[in-house]
């Protein structure tokens, strides 16, 4: 993978639950409640360099997706899907904070918010966007969020719920037709009458509730109407995001290139994967934003960063948890040329014509106003997630 760029410590919030207390070691609890399950961090910890080199070798890592794996945490719809949810008007929405994180989603000029201080309590969101069926997912222990179409199955679209089971500590779903499991990371199922049907994957960014509506003003964000009694806001998983820490129920090594629960945007492209690091990211940001452009599977792609978006994970209260940023990936390829892009004074331009580009890799100005990237098929991930589910990765080295 080649690359280029355009030229903070890491805070730590850990609380400690009145139903579970830490062990000396600060190994991580599992605690069935409210969500079905809590996680909970021990002290605060200064995160030392992440390696990039190679270190084991990740075709030798034991990382095949096996049901044996499969880990049953909690009861079955324990973590109650949305099926019928509800939406409101951006301009008339005030308990979301500015840098709180949603899951931005657009289809067909239809673009929704779901944010993750309700999607921690639910996981999965059936919906139908811009005339689609749609799944909209979010796994809080890999950080993952996933969109899919959902299919048919036996003449009729179905839906999906919360199976009560991990595998690599991902969530599995299941579908309402036949049963089968599908993990959220692949969209591949593994276990029933579907198995080895892929799902078709749908492109969603993790973004600051700040940035999607200033993207996307005529949309809709889910509602906190949804008919459960939940704290939304509250983070269920105090703690979690600790890069020290390590990820629960996870079967076989950790790929020790990176901190387990470092924050990463996985990239395929042309059969080809990769890894770019977040702090990485951040460190080659000029006034907020950075642009990275890349090779991966030789072809040309872009990620871009932008300051401003907060963890869900950490804090107890989302709106205040420390902020990671957002990112996303795209091809450079439009009309024909390839763009290169860089960061200046706050903006992400392409230098070959002077464009300015938004973190939705859209032109707001310049001679390309109006065009659009194509977006990749890229995932936030913590690093044991992503890795886990594609063992030769390789990853970003920030240079």
């Amino acid at each position: 993978m080649e690359s280029s760029g355009a030229s903070g410590d890491r805070e730590k919030h850990v609380t400690r639950s009145p139903i579970f207390l830490m062990g000396a070691a600060g190994v991580l609890l599992l605690a069935v409640f409210a969500v079905g399950y809590v996680l909970l961090g021990d002290e605060e910890k200064e995160r030392g360099p992440s390696t990039v080199t190679r270190g084991s070798n990740p075709d030798a890592l034991d990382y095949d997706l096996d049901p044996a794996d499969i880990a049953d945490v909690i009861p079955k719809d324990g973590i109650p899907a949305l099926d019928d949810p509800v939406f409101e008007d951006p301009s008339s929405v005030e308990w979301i904070a500015p840098t709180e994180p949603v899951i931005a989603f657009e289809l067909d000029g239809d673009a929704r918010a779901y944010p993750l201080a309700i999607m921690t309590w639910h996981e999965i969101v059936n919906d139908t966007v811009g005339g689609v069926p749609v799944v909209i997912t979010f796994c809080p222990l890999c950080n993952t969020a996933v969109a899919y179409e959902r299919p048919v199955i036996d003449g009729e679209v179905t839906t999906f719920g919360v199976s009560g089971k991990l595998i690599h500590s991902n969530l599995l779903m299941y579908d309402r037709a036949t049963g089968s499991l599908w993990p959220q990371a692949t969209g591949e199922a593994l276990v029933g009458s579907q198995e080895a049907r892929d799902l078709k994957g749908l492109p969603a960014q993790i973004v600051s509730w700040e940035d999607f509506k200033s993207a996307f003003p005529d949309s809709d964000v889910l509602s906190r109407d949804t008919g459960y009694e939940r704290d939304y806001g509250i983070n269920p998983y105090p703690g979690y995001d600790d890069v020290d820490e390590a990820p629960f129920l996870f079967k076989g090594e950790v790929d020790g290139r990176l901190a387990a629960v470092e924050r990463v945007l996985g990239v395929e492209s042309a059969g080809a994967f990769a890894a770019f690091p977040y702090f990485r990211l951040r460190d080659q940001s000029v006034a907020n934003v950075a642009a990275i452009n890349a090779s991966v599977g030789g072809e040309a792609i872009a990620v871009f960063w932008k300051k401003g978006t907060n963890s869900a994970l950490g804090n107890p209260d989302i709106a205040a948890g420390r902020d990671v940023g957002s990112a996303a990936g795209f091809s450079r390829r439009v009309g024909g040329r390839t763009l290169t892009f860089a960061a200046r004074a706050g903006a992400i331009e392409d230098i070959q014509t002077g464009s300015k580009w938004s973190l939705f890799g859209r032109a707001l100005s310049g001679r390309l106003k109006g065009q659009r990237l194509d977006p990749l098929e890229a995932i936030d991930s913590f690093w044991f997630d992503w890795a886990a589910f594609h063992p030769d990765t390789e990853i970003w080295s920030g240079r």
